[in-house]
């Protein structure tokens, strides 16, 4: 018998499908993901999730509507017979550099399959340099390398164009400007990227574009979009 509450998560994602264009072309394997499929035929895929307040579920209006958790409904929805746990290690504020900084001992506390490393919205906001950025992603990758697992690389988020908050305003460019960069590095290195940055481009059906009132953390129909693209994208190419 479903419950109350998987009735109202059942029913946020499918209203937020219908709002918003649910599509495998938004995850881009590279090439990786080996480990992950061999773990799915398996029957068990674990998945760390690292990153900011995004990956820590900022701005939902309960636990179980933001990404981490919605992720892994969508995953094992999509692979019958897996099980699949999705470890949230999100912490909001943080930058590249502080999530490189805590990758191997994350790694080696959770021995996951699959990592996913949500990354460059903070950077951009508090104008990082790109080439401090990617000195940081770089060591987070030698982490993530001697670790031998797969990576899947999340970029930043769009805001509202049109926030009243100085801070954010005309940020946009700057943040494409990372997301390019991140699917190239992706490409170039073999780790699967999701491109959220353009996803959102396409969720004007969505109240607000899926980004609360704070105009930077997304609501729930944002983290139900977001969700289902990357699970529909990441469940085609773990098939």
């Amino acid at each position: 018998m479903i419950t109350a509450a998987a009735l109202s998560l059942l029913l946020l994602t499918q209203a937020a499908a219908g709002a918003c264009p649910v599509s495998a072309d938004h995850v881009v394997a590279n090439g990786g993901l080996d480990d992950s499929r061999a773990a799915v035929a398996s029957g068990r895929l674990v998945i760390l999730a690292m990153g900011s307040s995004s990956i820590e579920g900022a701005g939902a209006s309960r636990p179980d509507l933001a990404f981490v958790p919605l992720l892994e409904a969508g995953l094992e929805g999509r692979l019958p017979g897996v099980e699949v746990t999705v470890i949230n290690r999100g912490i909001g504020g943080e930058t590249a550099k502080e999530t490189a900084d805590r990758l191997a001992r994350e790694i080696a506390a959770n021995q996951p399959d699959l990592v996913i490393w949500q990354l460059g919205t903070n950077d951009m906001l508090r104008d990082r340099p790109m080439d401090d950025v990617f000195a940081d992603f770089r060591r987070g990758q030698a982490a993530l390398d001697r670790a031998g697992v797969d990576v899947l690389l999340i970029d930043p988020q769009r805001l509202p164009e049109g926030t009243a908050n100085p801070a954010f305003r005309g940020r946009n460019p700057a943040l494409g400007e990372m997301a390019r960069l991140i699917d190239l590095e992706g490409g170039r290195i073999g780790y699967a990227v999701v491109r959220r940055f353009s996803a959102m481009a396409d969720w004007s059906g969505l109240e607000r574009g899926g980004v609360g009132p704070d105009d930077l953390h997304l609501n729930d129909a944002g983290y139900a979009c977001w969700a289902e693209i990357t699970a529909e994208g990441l469940a085609a190419a773990l098939r």
